[in-house]
């Protein structure tokens, strides 16, 4: 897939963010239970999605987190034989007590499970490929657990669908975390040329084996933040945009005039049986090659920064993102990954020139409605409603950061 046509919805998490607040911490505790007994499920596991922080029940179900920062969170309980549970809460400055009731899963309840077929090999491949991603950092990820996702093709949608019922384990030896993602939905498009996958991932960061491997990751993960969405999003909040580093642009796209006719007759010319058209003759090779090369889209990028107005808007408690048409958003102060370069060049199609300033962190982001809410660590309340294009849409697991990271 080209990075230029790739879509890649960067949700980080599920449909809750963390929302920190400068200032408050409270304590939150609580119990898991059978939803049936109402007995303590003891040894579960209790996170806070999209952080660093999670924890075990004890032998009553019980379990604590110290010193919370204030703002809203994805509570998450997790027990094997149950379904997982999601609570949507508010930490403010006093202390908070959670309770979790679990049900029985399908096997737990005796009923009667079709068991999946294995995964079929390629499209297992497929899938982790997406998943992972092709940049220097992903190469240093790795599946633990593959056997626990179930991957399907649809041959009539055109579409790669994943699921894992419990959690799928990931380890990312290149920023030091172990991330459990529970819940995992993954979507790859075909057709439409996108990917998308959320769940509710907790990390565990990785011990390192020396000093100098612990400077390593702290160093890799100032690099996956820097230029990076979040970083962004962040700098969005906070009104700080060109002072972080990055170049905002408007991008506007319209259908082009001359597609329509060169893919109909492209189209006519592939049809044609080998005894009107001869298609190894440099002549088809040729008509072939022009008609091809007329893009669906013509793109005009306005060359003129836009000021943080244009695209930032100030509510009554806090700031969200609105614009017109797209946003192309460069950060010029560190360099893309080579991988990407390499990527891109394998991606395109014949006697497709490469994009200019392939060499700089250049990516497109749309809004799927007209207004996103951003809170206070710069995360959208839906993340749904942001998609993104060529950098940001190539980096995937291996700048996969959890939300409570500062640099």
């Amino acid at each position: 897939m080209s990075p230029l046509l790739y879509r890649a919805l960067l949700l980080l998490g599920m449909l809750s963010w963390l929302t920190p607040v400068a200032l408050g911490q409270a304590r939150l505790s609580g119990t898991v239970l059978d939803s049936l007994t109402q007995q303590p499920l003891p040894f579960s596991t209790v996170f806070l999605a999209n952080t660093t922080r999670g924890v075990t029940t004890d032998e009553a179900g019980r379990f604590v987190f110290e010193q919370v920062p204030a703002g809203s969170y994805e509570a998450v309980a997790s027990y094997l034989g149950y379904r997982l549970q999601r609570q949507n809460i508010t930490v403010r400055t006093e202390p908070q007590q959670l309770t979790f009731r679990l049900a029985p899963s399908a096997n737990a309840l005796r009923e009667v499970v079709v068991r999946p077929t294995p995964n079929k090999p390629e499209d297992y491949q497929v899938f982790a490929d997406a998943l992972l991603g092709s940049t220097s950092f992903s190469k240093l990820c790795r599946i633990r657990n593959p056997k626990a996702v179930q991957v399907r093709f649809d041959a009539g949608k055109n579409e790669l669908t994943a699921s894992c019922p419990d959690f799928l384990e990931i380890e990312n030896r290149a920023l030091g975390y172990r991330i459990r993602y529970y819940g995992l939905e993954f979507t790859l498009n075909f057709q439409e040329d996108w990917v998308s996958f959320y769940g509710s991932p907790v990390f565990e960061p990785l011990r390192a084996r020396s000093a100098r491997q612990q400077r390593t990751w702290e160093g890799n993960r100032r690099k996956a933040y820097t230029g990076s969405l979040l970083h962004f999003l962040r700098s969005a909040y906070t009104g700080q945009v060109a002072e972080a580093g990055f170049r905002v642009q408007r991008l506007r796209r319209l259908p082009h005039p001359a597609w329509p006719r060169a893919d109909s007759l492209l189209k006519l010319l592939r049809s044609m049986p080998a005894e009107v058209w001869n298609r190894n003759s440099a002549v088809f090779s040729d008509s072939a090659q022009r008609l091809s090369k007329f893009p669906r889209q013509v793109e005009y990028l306005f060359a003129e920064p836009l000021p943080a107005t244009a695209y930032r808007q100030k509510l009554p408690d806090g700031v969200a993102l609105r614009f017109a048409d797209l946003l192309q958003v460069t950060y010029a102060a560190e360099p893309a990954d080579p991988a990407y370069v390499a990527y891109t060049a394998r991606q395109r199609r014949p006697g497709q020139p490469l994009p200019a300033g392939l060499s700089v962190q250049s990516s497109v982001l749309h809004l799927q409605s007209p207004t996103v809410e951003l809170q206070p660590n710069g995360a959208p309340t839906d993340p749904l409603a942001l998609l993104t294009e060529d950098y940001w849409g190539f980096e995937k697991m291996g700048e996969f950061l959890p939300l409570d990271y500062q640099p």
